[in-house]
């Protein structure tokens, strides 16, 4: 066994970030390839709120997090399906709105302390027990979800309008899937933080289109480039003594930028 692995609290980080790996791409494929790779990190700024909120009452932050991720990600859903705002102004009142909310919430709990810097940049390497069998909790609904409705999934992302043509109800699985969203961003700050959260949805995903010729090629790629990333970022910040969620976004960044030099195309919309 590797000697950092010697470590519990090491093989918890570990085994929270390869999950946290494992479903992030996931959903960033679906979000990327619809244009709506902003909606993560508005989510996470929303999430911020939920936090803030926690930290003042005295409840688990990340329990607030999910509260208020999941009435925003309904909100967005909700703004973006009336037709009165365009999509991206919609995600922007939801960002700047949330992140407002979360620094007057934030005031009242007398400003920033350790706590909220372990939400804002991450915190792998203090992950608990009982964070842990959340991760993997939300992980395996995420992981389900997305198997269960795969086919309505894929058919909204490559055209919308067929899709509802279909019969599928597009409505509803584009609200799933931004509740989905929504649960991995929870999933996901505790291992790269709040302001951090976005890149590992998206940057394994656009570094894996870069190759791949189907959808299904770019999701088991995307999935291979972030657990990638993450295990390398983790050993890196053990021995390297660095920021474990700065870390893995940087490893990631450097998977994206050597594949760069060998790009062969984009995806192709077969499955």
């Amino acid at each position: 066994m590797p000697e950092f692995l010697q470590y519990g609290f090491m093989l918890r980080a570990l085994i929270a970030g390869l999950a946290v790996a494992a479903i992030c791409p996931v959903i960033g494929l679906f979000l990327v390839l619809r244009r709506l790779s902003l909606i993560a990190d508005t989510l996470a700024h929303v999430s911020l709120g939920g936090v803030a909120l926690g930290l003042l009452l005295g409840f688990p932050p990340t329990l607030g997090a999910l509260g208020v991720a999941l009435v925003g990600a309904a909100g967005i859903e909700r703004l973006r399906a009336s037709g009165r705002l365009p999509g991206e102004a919609a995600l922007a009142i939801f960002l700047s709105g949330g992140f407002a909310v979360a620094v007057v919430l934030l005031s009242f709990a007398r400003g920033f302390n350790a706590d909220l810097f372990a939400y804002l940049f991450g915190s792998l390497l203090t992950v608990s027990p009982l964070d842990l069998l959340l991760i993997l909790g939300l992980g395996a609904l995420v992981g389900g979800t997305v198997v269960l409705f795969y086919k309505e999934l894929f058919a909204i992302t490559f055209n919308e309008e067929l899709a509802r043509v279909a019969g599928i109800p597009v409505g509803a699985i584009n609200l799933l899937l931004t509740l989905l969203t929504a649960l991995t961003v929870v999933i996901a700050m505790r291992v790269v933080g709040i302001l951090l959260v976005s890149a590992l949805l998206v940057i394994p995903t656009v570094t894996a289109l870069q190759l791949s010729r189907s959808f299904r090629s770019a999701l088991s790629m995307a999935v291979a480039f972030a657990l990638a990333a993450v295990l390398g970022g983790l050993i890196a910040a053990y021995y390297l003594n660095l920021a474990a969620g700065g870390a893995i976004v940087l490893v990631a960044l450097a998977f994206f930028a050597g594949v760069s030099l060998v790009r062969r195309g984009p995806v192709h919309q077969s499955a």
